[in-house]
């Protein structure tokens, strides 16, 4: 039998609690939680994203409903516990329901403090918490245009940011004589307001609140000095206190919150409590990562067999990873000066750059980054491990600035215990691990398997300095400039290389002003791209430009070697091709041959120097096993051989890889053609999936099988071959003219929306047309890359001696 445990309050601390426990023992505890809020748990941190309208309530949410039902959780949303019955071990809901417990946590977070002013109670004063208060705050700018924000603390700078970006007028009142004060010092706060003034914000500093004024809905707010200002809508964001009416009527100990001791356990025996409830040693933490680790030590404690293994928790560093209205900020520690301490400063007036690292005894005790926190990740691990830096030189300690052309990402010099992602506590070694053993290629993979970057999202770019040099493969930057190279966004690039006539990658990078002469690992593909997609009669291949994998035409390996995969189309082959791909692996030692899953041979552990004999050997074309381009065509047997069957499969699916191999896309793309509905080949989580039904082909598009599992969304259905090419070459290109360098056809199809890519290609037969024909010039320039290596002794010389050095790994 499991052991009853049940969770009050589904928020971010609590369920990563329950996640941790899931991961320890995932069969010891039958699970109830029980939720005040009608949504599964959602990142509260990205609120100010729903308020500024770059996300919905759905893009925030962290567990959906399917999770808690696939780790067998019954979950109760918009029913808060009422009563806790200690000496039945029960608790009752506001609805009614009473449910038994062997262990009970307590994670019911905190509530907003609302400053007890005359006409606080007024229509109109809002405070900014919850998913509730979004939708309340959105619908007030669609009938007021005037907003006043109490609280310059980091909550009350995001509810300005996304009431201007709902078009309202907004101040900004603080106590205050500097903003942020909490989590940076006089000369940061000055600069973070010079920045948010230039966005809109109007700061009224050292002002007290006396009165929210107006009748029954609030007009304005008068001030101690005398001063007001007018406000069709108030909106309170000037702290929060920890929620504990519920554990002081449960006869738990109280001071600020709810007191714990080093194994989160409460004054009463089988009650624990985590969170922003939970007070440890004096202190009630507010920030996400003292509270993940909280939920650490509590699963560990009441997973394990032995409880004296277990080590406590001590308590944590305070530090913020913020980006406030587009702005990098970092503190952590004791970054106030003293007479005790001493401080090394970096301030570049022209860049918006400052940076202040505190020293006490020898030891970085606290910092603050502002503009550039780069160096966030090593002060941080300086601080955990109260490094002695009396014989380091203060520049080691806080760099400046290295030129443009030198600057390399922080992770590259990391050691492999540094924490990269502070809220998750997600170290270099860890992701390194995860990118390697399980294959990712995103920033979003990461996160699902790690949780690196899952909650505030500051350690991002990190992540994907980590990923990109860990796997030569640039992460997606989604609404964000193409790299740290330029300003411009991926779009803006494409549009200036059709407007300008720009020809090749450093033309691109010389007349756009890219900060780095020869650009990184993250544009120069991405540039060499977009100038093939846009004039591909024209345009010449910069392969210097490339991947490894693209550039050797083949996927580099762990060991330094490579694997080969020739091409089966539609995945058959005949005894010919076996004996021959045999008598290649025989002669050049190629230790292991592998079935794919694209019904495909792959040839691992070949030494670089080999691979153009091995092709000219195997007198096969290449795969593009390692190309942004058409990988394979899966396909059942079809008609031919299967009793349910209802069209050619294997005919279709040749004909579709003949048609569009060797064409260069956004990103790598793979098809599949099933005979029937049983689906056998997989379509349904293929970039194009086709699927025979009787007398005709349904189309799905969108669909990935990997980690980011997701469905192709049926697209139409026709009768014949010829419909199927046409709209997929249709859809295709559209695909390769709009889609950012590296993005997936699952995730262009989310962000363009299905309906949009139904009204290009199947409702407008002149644009589908065009967009046909622009890729059928396109598809005359593709060659087989093996080929023009075994014929051309100059690239052979170039790409495949060994004494090469590689400019991008």
């Amino acid at each position: 039998m499991r052991e009853k445990l049940v969770l009050i309050g589904n928020g971010m601390a609590g369920i990563r609690t329950l996640e941790e426990i899931l991961k320890r023992d995932p069969e010891r505890y039958a699970i109830t939680v029980f939720g005040e809020e009608p949504h599964p748990n959602y990142n509260r941190i990205m609120l100010s994203s729903v308020l500024q309208g770059d996300a919905n309530v759905n893009d925030i949410v962290l567990n959906d409903y399917d999770w808690y039902e696939s780790n067998g959780i019954t979950l109760h949303t918009g029913d808060p516990v009422v009563k806790v019955d200690e000496s039945k071990q029960l608790v009752i809901s506001e609805q009614g329901r009473t449910c038994s417990y062997d262990k009970l946590i307590f994670a019911t977070g905190s509530n907003p403090f609302m400053l007890p002013l005359p006409g606080a109670d007024k229509e109109g004063v809002i405070a900014f918490r919850n998913i509730k208060d979004c939708e309340t705050m959105i619908e007030a700018s669609r009938h007021y245009k005037k907003a006043v924000v109490i609280g310059g603390g980091l909550l009350g700078l995001e509810a300005a940011r996304g009431l201007l970006n709902l078009n309202m007028e907004v101040d900004v009142v603080h106590i205050a004589d500097y903003l942020m004060e909490r989590q940076l010092d006089e000369q940061a706060g000055s600069m973070l307001r010079e920045e948010l003034e230039k966005q809109g914000m109007n700061f009224l500093l050292n002002k007290q609140t006396e009165q929210i004024t107006g009748d029954t809905r609030v007009k304005g707010l008068r001030f101690k000095d005398g001063t007001s200002t007018k406000a069709d809508v108030v909106v309170m964001a000037v702290g929060i206190r920890p929620n504990v009416e519920l554990a002081k009527e449960s006869g738990l100990e109280i001071n600020r919150a709810i007191i714990v001791d080093d194994y989160m356990q409460t004054s009463k025996k089988n009650i624990y409590a985590v969170g922003e409830c939970a007070e440890h040693r004096g202190i009630a933490y507010g920030l996400v990562a003292p509270l993940y680790e909280q939920g650490k030590v509590l699963a560990e404690h009441i997973c394990a067999e032995d409880k004296a293994a277990v080590s406590g928790y001590q308590g944590s560093i305070v530090y913020t990873q913020l980006k406030v209205s587009g702005v990098d900020v970092f503190s952590a520690g004791k970054f106030q000066d003293s007479k005790e301490t001493k401080a090394i400063r970096v301030h570049d007036e022209f860049e918006g750059i400052y940076k202040k690292v505190v020293v006490q005894d020898n030891k970085v005790i606290g910092a603050v980054l502002f503009g550039d926190t780069g160096d966030s990740p090593r002060i941080l691990d300086m601080m955990k491990k109260e490094q002695d830096i009396s014989e380091m030189s203060k520049v080691a300690i806080l760099p400046t600035e290295q030129s443009a052309g030198e600057k390399e990402s922080p992770v590259l010099l990391m050691a492999e215990d540094e924490t990269i992602c502070g809220c998750n506590g997600v170290s270099k070694g860890e992701i390194v691990a995860a990118i390697t053993n399980q294959g990712l290629t995103s920033v979003e993979e990461i996160k699902q398997c790690t949780n690196a970057s899952r909650s505030c999202g500051g350690c991002k770019p990190l992540v994907a300095d980590l990923l990109a040099l860990t796997t030569g493969e640039q992460a997606d930057t989604s609404k964000e400039p193409m790299c740290g190279c330029t300003d411009y966004t991926h779009e803006e690039v494409v549009a200036n290389i059709r407007e300008l006539g720009l020809s090749y990658p450093r033309e691109v990078m010389n007349v756009l002003h890219w900060r780095t002469e020869e650009g990184c690992s993250k544009c120069r593909p991405a540039i060499n791209y977009y100038l093939g997609m846009v004039d591909p009669l024209k345009n010449k291949d910069d392969h210097t430009s490339r991947f490894i994998n693209e550039r050797a035409h083949g996927n580099i390996q762990n060991d330094g070697t490579f694997s080969v995969v020739p091409r089966m189309y539609g995945g058959v082959t005949n005894p010919a091709q076996l004996r021959q791909i045999a008598d290649v692996a025989d002669k050049y030692n190629i230790p292991l041959l592998k079935v794919t899953g694209g019904q495909r041979i792959d040839m691992f552990g070949v030494e670089k120097e080999d691979l153009p004999k091995v092709w000219e050997e195997l007198g096969m074309r290449s795969g593009s096993a390692y190309a942004k381009a058409l990988r394979t065509v899966k396909t059942c047997v079809g008609e031919q051989f299967c009793r349910f069957g209802t069209q050619d499969s294997i005919g279709l699916g040749i004909e579709l890889e003949k048609k569009f191999e060797y064409i260069n896309t956004p990103h790598k793309v793979k098809m599949a053609v099933s005979a029937c509905p049983r689906n056998c080949a997989e379509s349904g989580i293929k970039d194009f999936g086709v699927v025979g039904v009787e007398g005709a082909w349904e189309l799905y598009v969108g669909g990935n099988g990997g980690v980011d599992l997701r469905a192709g969304d049926l697209f139409c259905k026709v009768k014949t071959k010829e419909e199927i090419i046409e709209i997929i070459s249709a859809f295709l290109q559209y695909y390769r003219e709009n889609a950012r360098y590296l993005e997936r056809t699952s995730h262009f199809v989310e962000r363009v929306g299905l309906d949009h890519m139904k009204k290009v290609v199947l409702d407008d037969s002149k644009r589908r047309k065009e967009l046909v024909e622009r890729l059928e010039v396109a598809l005359s320039t593709g060659k087989d890359p093996w080929k023009e290596i075994i014929e051309s002794e100059e690239k052979r010389k170039e790409l495949f001696e060994k004494k090469q050095v590689e400019s991008l790994v």
